[in-house]
């Protein structure tokens, strides 16, 4: 699959992309209709400790599937989204079975 990660404003270290595309990827055992994932982070400007946004939007055959979260770190708003998202996938996938 591929993977887009996107950092708006500020630059995105290696060990981040590489956790946050671990996490996407695991997606595909759920379901295996993914095409690609465009990862879009930011940095919000609030003074609450949680400013940190991942959406991440997974192109797969029909819809996209499309999860933000905000959380205190990058990390966690991923993992956040990304168990998001494998709710979604798998409703996607029941839908299919039942038809």
């Amino acid at each position: 699959m591929n993977i887009i990660i996107s950092a708006l404003h500020f630059k995105a270290d290696v060990k981040l992309e590489n956790f946050i595309s671990e996490k996407v990827e695991k997606l595909t055992k759920v379901y295996d209709g993914i095409m690609s994932a465009e990862v879009i982070l930011k940095l919000e400007n609030t003074d609450k400790p949680t400013n940190k946004t991942v959406e991440i939007r997974l192109k797969i055959r029909g819809n996209d599937a499309m999860s933000g979260k905000t959380a205190r770190t990058f990390e966690e708003a991923t993992d956040n989204a990304v168990e998001a998202l494998r709710r979604q996938l798998k409703k996607i996938k029941d839908k299919e079975r039942g038809n």
